[in-house]
Protein backbone atom coordinates (compact mmCIF):
# COMPACT_ATOMS: atom_id res chain seq x y z
CA UNK A 1 0.00 0.00 0.00
CA UNK A 2 2.90 2.06 0.89
CA UNK A 3 4.25 1.56 -2.37
CA UNK A 4 0.98 3.68 -3.47
CA UNK A 5 0.21 6.04 -1.69
CA UNK A 6 3.72 7.69 -0.72
CA UNK A 7 4.34 8.33 -4.78
CA UNK A 8 0.80 9.59 -5.02
CA UNK A 9 1.42 12.15 -1.75
CA UNK A 10 4.74 13.28 -3.25
CA UNK A 11 3.47 14.16 -6.74
CA UNK A 12 0.33 16.33 -5.37
CA UNK A 13 3.26 17.91 -2.99
CA UNK A 14 5.35 18.77 -5.96
CA UNK A 15 2.20 19.94 -7.88
CA UNK A 16 1.20 21.96 -4.94
CA UNK A 17 4.53 23.30 -4.07
CA UNK A 18 5.15 24.43 -7.70
CA UNK A 19 2.18 26.08 -8.49
CA UNK A 20 2.40 28.34 -6.15
CA UNK A 21 6.10 28.90 -5.87
CA UNK A 22 5.15 29.99 -9.85
CA UNK A 23 1.92 32.32 -8.84
CA UNK A 24 4.08 33.43 -6.16
CA UNK A 25 6.69 35.22 -8.18
CA UNK A 26 4.72 36.09 -10.93
CA UNK A 27 2.80 38.26 -8.78
CA UNK A 28 6.41 39.85 -7.22
CA UNK A 29 7.07 43.34 -9.22
CA UNK A 30 8.56 42.95 -12.50
CA UNK A 31 11.86 44.56 -11.12
CA UNK A 32 12.22 41.31 -9.94
CA UNK A 33 11.90 38.79 -12.49
CA UNK A 34 15.22 39.15 -13.45
CA UNK A 35 16.18 37.14 -10.11
CA UNK A 36 13.16 35.13 -11.01
CA UNK A 37 14.20 34.14 -14.52
CA UNK A 38 17.93 33.81 -13.45
CA UNK A 39 17.14 30.90 -10.80
CA UNK A 40 14.31 29.36 -13.35
CA UNK A 41 17.41 29.15 -15.78
CA UNK A 42 19.66 27.27 -13.24
CA UNK A 43 16.77 25.33 -12.56
CA UNK A 44 15.69 24.19 -15.89
CA UNK A 45 19.77 23.06 -16.46
CA UNK A 46 19.60 20.81 -13.20
CA UNK A 47 16.38 19.66 -14.46
CA UNK A 48 17.89 18.52 -17.75
CA UNK A 49 21.21 17.32 -16.62
CA UNK A 50 19.40 15.65 -13.69
CA UNK A 51 16.99 13.53 -15.98
CA UNK A 52 19.73 12.51 -18.58
CA UNK A 53 21.70 11.03 -14.97
CA UNK A 54 18.96 9.43 -14.03
CA UNK A 55 17.73 8.40 -16.55
CA UNK A 56 19.69 5.55 -17.11
CA UNK A 57 19.11 4.40 -13.61
CA UNK A 58 16.25 1.77 -12.04
CA UNK A 59 15.99 2.72 -8.34
CA UNK A 60 12.90 4.40 -6.79
CA UNK A 61 15.55 7.44 -6.04
CA UNK A 62 16.01 7.58 -9.52
CA UNK A 63 12.30 7.52 -10.55
CA UNK A 64 11.69 10.19 -7.53
CA UNK A 65 14.59 12.59 -8.95
CA UNK A 66 13.42 11.71 -12.88
CA UNK A 67 9.54 12.84 -11.90
CA UNK A 68 10.99 16.47 -9.92
CA UNK A 69 13.36 17.50 -13.05
CA UNK A 70 10.40 17.24 -14.87
CA UNK A 71 8.56 19.30 -13.26
CA UNK A 72 11.45 21.61 -12.91
CA UNK A 73 12.09 21.87 -16.60
CA UNK A 74 8.42 22.28 -17.43
CA UNK A 75 8.22 25.28 -14.39
CA UNK A 76 11.25 27.09 -15.71
CA UNK A 77 9.55 27.38 -19.07
CA UNK A 78 6.18 28.68 -17.58
CA UNK A 79 8.07 31.08 -16.00
CA UNK A 80 10.01 32.19 -18.83
CA UNK A 81 5.73 32.51 -20.59
CA UNK A 82 4.96 34.39 -17.71
CA UNK A 83 7.39 36.89 -17.06
CA UNK A 84 7.54 37.80 -20.36
CA UNK A 85 10.90 36.28 -21.66
CA UNK A 86 9.74 34.22 -24.28
CA UNK A 87 5.91 34.69 -25.28
CA UNK A 88 5.14 35.17 -28.68
CA UNK A 89 4.77 38.12 -31.56
CA UNK A 90 1.67 39.58 -30.26
CA UNK A 91 1.45 41.42 -27.25
CA UNK A 92 -2.06 43.21 -27.68
CA UNK A 93 -5.52 42.74 -26.85
CA UNK A 94 -8.00 41.57 -29.16
CA UNK A 95 -9.69 43.53 -31.62
CA UNK A 96 -13.53 44.02 -30.88
CA UNK A 97 -16.15 41.76 -32.84
CA UNK A 98 -13.10 39.61 -33.99
CA UNK A 99 -13.97 36.18 -35.61
CA UNK A 100 -13.85 33.04 -33.96
CA UNK A 101 -10.99 31.82 -36.62
CA UNK A 102 -9.27 35.08 -36.46
CA UNK A 103 -9.27 35.56 -33.07
CA UNK A 104 -7.54 31.91 -32.79
CA UNK A 105 -4.57 33.10 -34.91
CA UNK A 106 -4.20 35.94 -33.10
CA UNK A 107 -4.37 33.69 -29.72
CA UNK A 108 -1.84 31.75 -30.80
CA UNK A 109 0.46 34.68 -32.08
CA UNK A 110 0.73 35.75 -28.19
CA UNK A 111 2.40 32.45 -27.14
CA UNK A 112 3.62 31.33 -30.60
CA UNK A 113 7.30 31.44 -29.30
CA UNK A 114 6.98 29.67 -26.09
CA UNK A 115 4.63 27.13 -27.61
CA UNK A 116 7.68 26.38 -29.77
CA UNK A 117 10.16 26.44 -26.94
CA UNK A 118 8.20 23.82 -25.13
CA UNK A 119 7.96 21.41 -28.15
CA UNK A 120 11.74 21.97 -28.85
CA UNK A 121 12.80 21.02 -25.55
CA UNK A 122 10.04 18.31 -25.35
CA UNK A 123 12.12 16.76 -28.64
CA UNK A 124 15.08 17.25 -27.11
CA UNK A 125 14.45 15.37 -23.67
CA UNK A 126 12.69 12.37 -25.83
CA UNK A 127 15.83 12.47 -27.39
CA UNK A 128 17.89 12.01 -24.67
CA UNK A 129 16.20 9.73 -22.82
CA UNK A 130 15.49 7.54 -25.69
CA UNK A 131 15.36 3.90 -24.82
CA UNK A 132 16.28 4.23 -21.23
CA UNK A 133 15.29 2.58 -18.36
CA UNK A 134 13.35 5.13 -16.42
CA UNK A 135 11.11 7.23 -18.60
CA UNK A 136 9.49 8.85 -15.61
CA UNK A 137 10.54 12.43 -16.48
CA UNK A 138 9.80 12.44 -20.15
CA UNK A 139 5.94 11.50 -19.44
CA UNK A 140 5.83 14.05 -16.34
CA UNK A 141 6.96 16.71 -19.10
CA UNK A 142 4.10 15.12 -21.34
CA UNK A 143 1.57 15.13 -18.98
CA UNK A 144 1.91 18.70 -18.52
CA UNK A 145 2.48 19.69 -21.87
CA UNK A 146 -0.82 17.59 -23.74
CA UNK A 147 -3.19 19.12 -20.31
CA UNK A 148 -2.02 22.61 -20.44
CA UNK A 149 -2.32 22.19 -24.07
CA UNK A 150 -6.12 21.12 -23.28
CA UNK A 151 -6.88 23.47 -20.53
CA UNK A 152 -5.61 26.87 -22.78
CA UNK A 153 -8.44 24.86 -25.58
CA UNK A 154 -10.63 24.99 -22.90
CA UNK A 155 -10.31 28.42 -22.02
CA UNK A 156 -10.32 29.84 -25.78
CA UNK A 157 -13.57 27.65 -25.90
CA UNK A 158 -15.36 29.27 -23.10
CA UNK A 159 -15.47 27.90 -19.65
CA UNK A 160 -17.18 29.42 -16.41
CA UNK A 161 -13.87 30.04 -14.79
CA UNK A 162 -11.08 31.82 -16.53
CA UNK A 163 -9.07 32.19 -13.96
CA UNK A 164 -8.11 36.13 -14.80
CA UNK A 165 -7.37 37.02 -11.26
CA UNK A 166 -3.99 34.27 -11.63
CA UNK A 167 -2.56 36.17 -14.53
CA UNK A 168 0.17 38.86 -13.99
CA UNK A 169 -0.79 42.44 -14.84
CA UNK A 170 1.36 42.46 -18.06
CA UNK A 171 -0.60 39.82 -19.40
CA UNK A 172 -3.82 40.76 -18.37
CA UNK A 173 -4.99 41.38 -22.17
CA UNK A 174 -4.69 37.79 -22.75
CA UNK A 175 -8.46 37.50 -21.37
CA UNK A 176 -9.73 39.31 -23.86
CA UNK A 177 -8.78 35.95 -25.99
CA UNK A 178 -10.71 34.12 -23.68
CA UNK A 179 -14.38 32.29 -24.40
CA UNK A 180 -16.92 32.82 -21.23
CA UNK A 181 -19.20 30.45 -21.11
CA UNK A 182 -21.25 27.75 -19.34
CA UNK A 183 -19.57 24.71 -21.11
CA UNK A 184 -18.10 23.46 -24.72
CA UNK A 185 -18.02 20.64 -26.30
CA UNK A 186 -14.07 20.00 -26.16
CA UNK A 187 -14.40 20.07 -22.06
CA UNK A 188 -15.93 16.73 -21.51
CA UNK A 189 -13.46 14.99 -24.56
CA UNK A 190 -10.39 16.36 -22.32
CA UNK A 191 -11.82 15.62 -18.77
CA UNK A 192 -12.82 11.81 -20.35
CA UNK A 193 -9.67 11.17 -21.91
CA UNK A 194 -7.82 12.12 -18.93
CA UNK A 195 -9.38 10.05 -16.62
CA UNK A 196 -9.17 6.88 -19.06
CA UNK A 197 -5.67 7.78 -19.03
CA UNK A 198 -5.49 8.19 -15.39
CA UNK A 199 -7.24 4.20 -14.95
CA UNK A 200 -4.86 2.90 -17.78
CA UNK A 201 -1.99 3.73 -15.42
CA UNK A 202 -3.11 2.81 -12.24
CA UNK A 203 -4.13 -0.53 -14.17
CA UNK A 204 -0.29 -0.71 -15.27
CA UNK A 205 0.83 0.45 -11.72
CA UNK A 206 -1.18 -2.43 -10.09
CA UNK A 207 0.10 -4.88 -12.91
CA UNK A 208 2.48 -7.52 -11.05
CA UNK A 209 4.81 -8.66 -13.66
CA UNK A 210 6.71 -5.02 -14.33
CA UNK A 211 10.04 -4.03 -12.55
CA UNK A 212 9.91 -2.51 -8.79
CA UNK A 213 10.91 1.01 -9.53
CA UNK A 214 8.11 0.75 -12.18
CA UNK A 215 5.16 0.67 -10.23
CA UNK A 216 6.01 4.05 -8.74
CA UNK A 217 6.43 5.97 -11.82
CA UNK A 218 3.28 4.54 -13.10
CA UNK A 219 1.60 5.92 -9.87
CA UNK A 220 3.68 9.72 -9.93
CA UNK A 221 2.27 9.85 -13.77
CA UNK A 222 -0.96 9.00 -12.52
CA UNK A 223 -1.45 11.21 -10.08
CA UNK A 224 -0.34 14.24 -12.31
CA UNK A 225 -2.43 13.32 -14.67
CA UNK A 226 -5.42 12.96 -12.59
CA UNK A 227 -4.43 16.66 -10.65
CA UNK A 228 -4.20 17.89 -13.87
CA UNK A 229 -7.81 16.67 -14.96
CA UNK A 230 -8.79 18.26 -11.51
CA UNK A 231 -7.68 21.72 -12.61
CA UNK A 232 -9.87 21.19 -15.82
CA UNK A 233 -12.90 20.39 -13.35
CA UNK A 234 -11.29 23.50 -11.62
CA UNK A 235 -12.37 25.40 -14.96
CA UNK A 236 -16.47 24.94 -14.36
CA UNK A 237 -17.26 23.70 -10.96
CA UNK A 238 -18.28 26.86 -8.61
CA UNK A 239 -15.14 25.84 -6.33
CA UNK A 240 -12.90 28.16 -4.52
CA UNK A 241 -9.58 26.64 -5.48
CA UNK A 242 -7.50 30.03 -4.71
CA UNK A 243 -7.64 28.93 -1.67
CA UNK A 244 -5.19 25.95 -1.89
CA UNK A 245 -2.59 28.45 -2.74
CA UNK A 246 -3.94 31.72 -0.74
CA UNK A 247 0.13 31.76 0.54
CA UNK A 248 0.80 32.86 -2.53
CA UNK A 249 -1.86 35.33 -3.61
CA UNK A 250 -0.99 36.89 -0.51
CA UNK A 251 1.77 39.14 -1.85
CA UNK A 252 -0.92 40.50 -4.75
CA UNK A 253 -2.88 41.74 -1.91
CA UNK A 254 -0.83 43.32 0.06
CA UNK A 255 0.46 45.11 -3.14
CA UNK A 256 -2.67 46.01 -3.98
CA UNK A 257 -2.65 44.32 -6.88
CA UNK A 258 -6.08 43.81 -9.24
CA UNK A 259 -7.60 40.77 -9.71
CA UNK A 260 -10.82 41.37 -11.60
CA UNK A 261 -12.24 38.11 -12.56
CA UNK A 262 -13.38 38.93 -15.94
CA UNK A 263 -12.32 41.15 -18.65
CA UNK A 264 -14.06 44.58 -19.13
CA UNK A 265 -15.48 43.91 -22.50
CA UNK A 266 -18.54 45.75 -23.68
CA UNK A 267 -21.08 42.73 -24.13
CA UNK A 268 -21.45 42.70 -28.01
CA UNK A 269 -17.49 42.61 -27.83
CA UNK A 270 -17.27 39.16 -25.90
CA UNK A 271 -15.56 36.90 -27.58
CA UNK A 272 -17.58 33.53 -29.65
CA UNK A 273 -16.40 30.80 -29.26
CA UNK A 274 -14.93 27.99 -31.95
CA UNK A 275 -17.15 25.53 -30.61
CA UNK A 276 -21.07 25.89 -30.22
CA UNK A 277 -22.75 25.77 -26.44
CA UNK A 278 -24.01 22.78 -25.63
CA UNK A 279 -27.86 22.26 -25.18
CA UNK A 280 -29.32 23.87 -21.86
CA UNK A 281 -29.63 20.66 -19.83
CA UNK A 282 -25.96 19.92 -20.13
CA UNK A 283 -24.78 23.05 -18.40
CA UNK A 284 -23.00 23.16 -15.75
CA UNK A 285 -23.88 26.49 -13.38
CA UNK A 286 -20.97 29.30 -13.79
CA UNK A 287 -19.25 30.02 -10.45
CA UNK A 288 -20.70 33.65 -9.10
CA UNK A 289 -17.50 36.13 -8.79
Amino acid sequence: MLSFVVPALYALFVWWLGTGIILYLDGLPQRTYRWSLTGAAAALVAGVYGLVLTGTGASLAHVYCGFTCGVLIWGALEMSYFMGLVSGPRKAPCPPRCGPWKRFALAVGTSLYHEVSVLVTGVILIALCWDQPNQVGVWTYSVLWIMRWSAKLNVFFGVPNLHTDWLPEHLRFLQTYMGQRHMNYLFPVSVTLGTVGVILLVGRALDTDIAPFSDTSYVLTATLLALAVLEHWFLVLPLPDEALWSWAFQRRADTGASRTPVCPVCAQDRPRSLIPDPPAGHLIPERAV
